[in-house]
């Protein structure tokens, strides 16, 4: 079985990524920057212009955006924060944000730490991912970012399959495929 895919270039760097199928009726081409360092590196090279300015702290969540927001974090020399996909042991008294992913199609949970929180207080706070769909994430993001006294001030995504539903900046759009076209 010859796996289909989707060529990828990020600056002088080509990927060839399989397409999966998040739904019955599409297919997408798959970007995971845990484990390529080089793609993770080029992105962030490519989206740190994204970033506004007066930024102070970027935040996103587990799991693949966290070697790209690390490497964009290491360009730009600033700090960052990410929430958990679950609750940890050594969490004391966590901000705790429920998330509703259109993209997953399942409801999920965001944890932060009191003492990441407070990082983000009195900051501003620019939410970075590597892929937006729906939105529902970033939007959940920015409630921990509000709650824990920080200001929500600029959203930034790597990709975004077809036009975003939401305000965001991003550094390119996927394609959609039809789950039954050759793609």
């Amino acid at each position: 079985m010859t796996t289909e895919t989707y060529t990828l270039t990020v600056g002088k760097l080509t990927r060839e990524l399989p397409l999966v199928r998040p739904t019955p009726t599409t297919r997408l081409p798959l970007v995971e920057f845990l484990g390529d360092t080089q793609l993770a590196q080029a992105a962030a090279k490519e989206i740190q212009g994204l970033i506004p300015a007066g930024t102070d702290m970027l935040f996103t969540c587990e799991t693949s955006s966290i070697p790209l927001v690390h490497s964009l974090a290491e360009i730009m020399n600033l700090p960052y924060e990410v929430a958990r996909k679950r609750r940890r042991p050594y969490m004391q008294d966590p901000i705790i944000q429920d998330v509703q992913s259109m993209t997953l199609g399942v409801g999920e949970t965001l944890w932060l730490d009191k003492r990441h929180g407070e990082n983000l207080r009195g900051k501003n706070v620019t939410i970075v991912l590597d892929v937006v769909a729906s939105g529902g994430t970033v939007l959940s993001l920015e409630k921990i970012v509000v709650r824990a006294g920080g200001k929500p001030f600029g959203r930034v995504a790597a990709f975004s399959p077809g036009k975003p539903k939401l305000e965001i900046k991003v550094m390119q759009e996927l394609p959609v495929f039809d789950a039954k076209s050759k793609g």
